[in-house]
């Protein structure tokens, strides 16, 4: 109680902050500033749905994985309204584009206690479940009181999270026990997570390796296979601040095929921009995706800039090869599997704690290679692309990696059924 308390109090203190960062994050990333009030919890409008599944996914990399859960709670729980909460404007469009109005659509409210209770009542939830490490000691206390089952799904926790969580597992360990469940990714995860209180445990694998990309996103990328010709792609994925400097710095380095056009693809739109004009700087030859008429790319063009949101799945089905941002420097790296399921063969660099597990079983089948830094990461790249039976093979490989560790969100839909409340 005196735990609690003491956290409140300090949320309170930092309210101030929170709203300057969010009008920070407004200046380069205008959708901010809407659906200010759903922050807090003040809704203006009564609401079309309760008694609501609700799913809690952070961002776009969540979202794209509660797809597949999604569906399945639609088959299991059919007639009962779906609430997706997201964090970020980013997870919101993607939310949309992905599901549109098969699903109410919203920002989980700030940790606040009013805050939280207020949201629950509005949307009267007949149990929820968070996507991967969101605890929330007032959203868990929240759903207790009420009696709201609640879920920790696709759960995950790196040694290095581990350590941290310890050092303040005065606050968070009643959120941990406050769990209903927790669906962990893998044993390593399950053994971290137990250690930190957590009680119903179980090891049901990655639902991310579920995830279906759109069929007009593939045929997308195979139409601009042909408007590319038989030039060799190279996809930088999902890139992150200050890797995209050190990843044209190392490519310029090594031998890659003549004429390889490099598609280069920002994680946050807010980037675009920035990323456009670092290649305009490098008097790079480049075409912007928001510019491009889908006619033939010319041959004196190098870089195609990916400035577009809900297309990597297309890009992904273009590439003869990714490199995996956000693995350069330590983010922790995006999804591969999604390029794996393309049966496109990925490159990583030194960070991959996001993703450890299906990073190792990607590099211990041959679906992926790793590098100690961009130098390697570019090195391994140029080798791959320089050697296309190799290639190919590995295509085969990413292929089969993928298809072969799907079932988690089944397996998760299983232990659902038996915990929760059926119609």
């Amino acid at each position: 109680m005196i735990v609690r308390w003491l956290y409140n109090l300090l949320l309170w203190a930092m309210t101030p902050g929170v709203a300057l960062y969010l009008l920070r994050r407004a200046r380069k990333q205008p959708a901010y500033k809407l659906n200010w009030d759903e922050r807090w919890a003040r809704y203006q409008q009564p609401t079309r749905v309760s008694g609501v599944i609700w799913l809690h996914a952070v961002s776009v990399g969540e979202v794209r994985a509660a797809v597949p859960l999604i569906n399945a709670l639609e088959r299991a729980w059919p007639g009962r309204p779906l609430l997706l909460t997201c964090m970020t404007p980013t997870g919101r469009e993607t939310a949309q584009s992905l599901l549109g109005d098969r699903v109410e659509i919203a920002y989980l409210p700030y940790d606040y206690p009013g805050a939280t209770q207020r949201f629950l009542k509005r949307y009267q939830p007949l149990f929820g479940l968070l996507m991967e490490t969101e605890l929330w000691p007032n959203l868990v206390h929240a759903c207790q009181r009420r009696k709201v089952p609640l879920f920790l799904v696709n759960a995950r926790l790196s040694a290095k999270s581990a350590e941290g969580y310890r050092r303040v597992r005065w606050l968070l360990s009643p959120a941990i026990t406050g769990l209903t469940g927790t669906f962990a990714q893998s044993k390593a995860d399950a053994e971290r997570l137990i250690a930190l209180g957590a009680q119903n445990v179980s090891v049901v694998g990655n639902v991310k390796f579920d995830f279906e990309p759109a069929t007009e996103l593939v045929a997308r990328g195979a139409h601009w296979r042909t408007l590319v010709g038989d030039r060799p792609v190279l996809l930088i994925a999902s890139s992150r601040e200050g890797e995209e400097p050190l990843l044209l710095d190392a490519l310029e380095a090594v031998t890659l095929p003549p004429h390889t056009l490099l598609v280069l693809v920002p994680r946050h739109p807010q980037r675009f921009n920035e990323v456009a004009e670092l290649l305009s700087q490098r008097g790079v030859r480049s075409l912007r995706r928001s510019a491009w008429d889908e006619t033939p790319i010319p041959l004196e063009t190098t870089v195609l800039l990916g400035d577009s949101m809900g297309e990597l799945n297309a890009w992904y089905a273009l590439a003869d090869l990714a490199i995996i941002g956000g693995s350069i420097l330590p983010f922790g790296s995006q999804n591969l599997i999604e390029s794996c399921a393309a049966g496109t063969p990925v490159v990583l660099g030194p960070s991959t704690f996001n993703f450890a597990q299906a990073a190792q079983l990607a590099l211990e089948v041959g679906a992926a290679r790793q590098g100690q830094d961009a130098t390697e990461v570019a090195r391994l790249a140029a080798q791959w692309l320089n050697n296309r039976s190799a290639r190919a093979e590995a295509s085969k490989i990413a292929t089969r990696f993928a298809s072969a560790h799907r079932g988690a969100t089944q397996r998760v839909l299983d232990l659902l059924k038996r915990r929760v409340p059926r119609d």
